[in-house]
């Protein structure tokens, strides 16, 4: 039996800065969120056998309707190849799995998130006001948000995305969820969530916003999202939620207790060197550069405790053995301008 970690979109430090700043009923929905995200991370459950299809390559979907309580997965509301039930949480949560389940499989050859061809679950309407969305092992789980802060979760197909491709990360290199290693899990499924919405939106490097969590903050908030791979620390400044702590340095590293270390934080400093590597490289990003982060991810010798150095030195190997010493140089350089020594 595998261990299940649940991995959240909006870390507790979010959560807290709503408690402390916001509105009464934004502190109640934000709270309540807080509370459950911490019971869930304390209780670390067996996982049980998921369902698999037999043919490579083959998607199905399952989309739930928890009917806003915390039960899962809830009511079966639409499966493949079903049409739409004309909820757009529901059909934005089947989309989106989808595309995810192709980015891989038509880039990477790898069928679904575990390469075993796992079925892709979802529940949507979780919670009331649930301000949250999560990957709990087995299945994705999306809030409605509260209106106010955050709209529904299932908005942003790089937010789903990136939630999915923790499953990715779990089941190939395992990276502890603390300090680099688990920044670098952090880091992992931005950069792959940044990449199925380039996919979606067939962008080039240059074209694309490389932020993370586009439209999920409500109107009113000041802020274009909740990370920016291009300017880390410039998505949002905003007086409920602070400023974007994320650094693009790593003279800029944040010590800290909280987020597991700054799981959250410091993932802005192997996101921007993803940027700086696509960028450099151009074209479209999943492509060179991110075949080059998928091999690393996928290589057996990455230990689990890994720090951004190592990690490095593994892009650079497999973007050379992949596509040759101008490809690897170019990584190697996007390492370097964020400060991280090979």
């Amino acid at each position: 039996m595998t261990v299940a970690y649940h991995r959240y979109v909006i870390p507790p430090y979010i959560l807290r800065r709503i408690v402390d700043h916001g509105s009464l009923q934004q502190q109640r929905c934000a709270q309540n969120t807080l509370s459950h995200v911490q019971s869930l991370m304390a209780h670390v459950p067996g996982r049980p056998a998921a369902p698999h299809v037999t043919t490579p390559g083959q998607l199905e979907r399952d989309i739930y309707d928890a009917g806003q309580t915390q039960e899962l997965p809830g009511t079966q509301v639409r499966f493949e190849g079903q049409p739409s039930n004309g909820d757009v949480a529901v059909d934005e949560a089947y989309d989106y799995l989808g595309i995810t389940h192709e980015f891989f499989w038509k880039s990477y050859q790898r069928d679904s998130l575990d390469n075993r061809g796992l079925k892709l679950t979802g529940s949507v309407h979780y919670g009331h006001e649930y301000q949250n969305a999560f990957w709990n092992g087995q299945q994705m789980v999306f809030g409605d948000g509260d209106g106010e802060i955050f709209n529904r979760f299932t908005i942003a197909i790089d937010v789903v995305a990136h939630e999915l491709s923790h499953g990715v990360t779990e089941s190939e290199a395992g990276l502890i969820y603390f300090e680099q290693s688990g920044a670098l899990n952090e880091s992992l499924s931005d950069v792959f969530g940044s990449l199925v919405k380039q996919y979606q939106r067939q962008q080039t490097a240059d074209k694309a916003d490389w932020l993370i969590g586009e439209g999920l903050l409500a109107k009113g908030i000041h802020g274009k999202g909740l990370r920016s791979m291009s300017q880390p620390g410039s998505a949002y400044d905003d007086p409920i939620l602070g400023k974007d702590p994320q650094p693009a340095h790593m003279k800029d590293f944040v010590h800290t207790q909280q987020d597991n270390g700054g799981v959250h934080i410091n993932s802005g400093i192997p996101n921007h060197a993803f940027y700086l590597a696509a960028r450099a490289i151009g074209g479209f990003a999943w492509q060179k550069a991110g075949h080059a982060w998928y091999d690393a991810v996928c290589d057996n010798s990455l230990a689990k405790d890994a720090d951004f150095s190592t990690f490095a030195r593994l892009t650079v190997r497999h973007g050379e053995k992949r596509f040759g010493k101008e490809i690897a140089d170019a990584i190697t350089q996007a390492w370097g301008r964020v400060g991280v020594v090979l």
